[in-house]
């Protein structure tokens, strides 16, 4: 994290996101480990219709924190979204603010590394870290 704060200097309000990953890492942890996706970001989502239908880049898949898998909220969908999201999975408070802990950790790298060269993820990035800056709740 140390080098993407650093790199992101210019490009990020970096003296707020330390702040915010000096409390995400004060979490507890969500308990024992699961096997989970580990990069659910929306390149390795399919969706038809509205409804997902498949999942790619399964290299990664392994025992993990279960509030890794959360990280799809974050990078995907809007407050009222992520709280129908969260309603229906039945998401307890720490497991939920590891999830953004995770999504916040992943994110951190995209803005700066894909700056010049994928502005695509670049831009996922800013709007990853866009809705945990500006929820109330986190």
């Amino acid at each position: 994290m140390s080098v993407c704060f650093e790199n992101s200097e210019g490009l990020l309000d970096v003296a707020r996101l330390r702040d915010l990953w000096t409390r995400f890492r004060e979490l507890p942890s969500a308990g024992p480990v699961v096997m989970t996706h580990r990069d659910p970001i929306p390149a390795n989502l399919l969706v038809q219709g509205g409804r997902l239908v498949g999942v790619l880049d399964g290299g990664s898949f392994g025992p993990a924190d279960p509030s890794l898998d959360l990280v799809v909220a974050w990078h995907l969908l809007d407050r009222e979204r992520r709280a129908t999201f969260r309603c229906g999975l039945q998401v307890e408070d720490l497991w939920w603010k590891r999830g953004v802990a995770w999504a916040f950790q992943q994110t951190m790298g995209l803005v700066w590394y894909y700056h010049r060269t994928n502005p695509a993820m670049s831009a996922l990035g800013r709007s990853t870290i866009s809705r945990i800056l500006d929820d109330p709740d986190i």
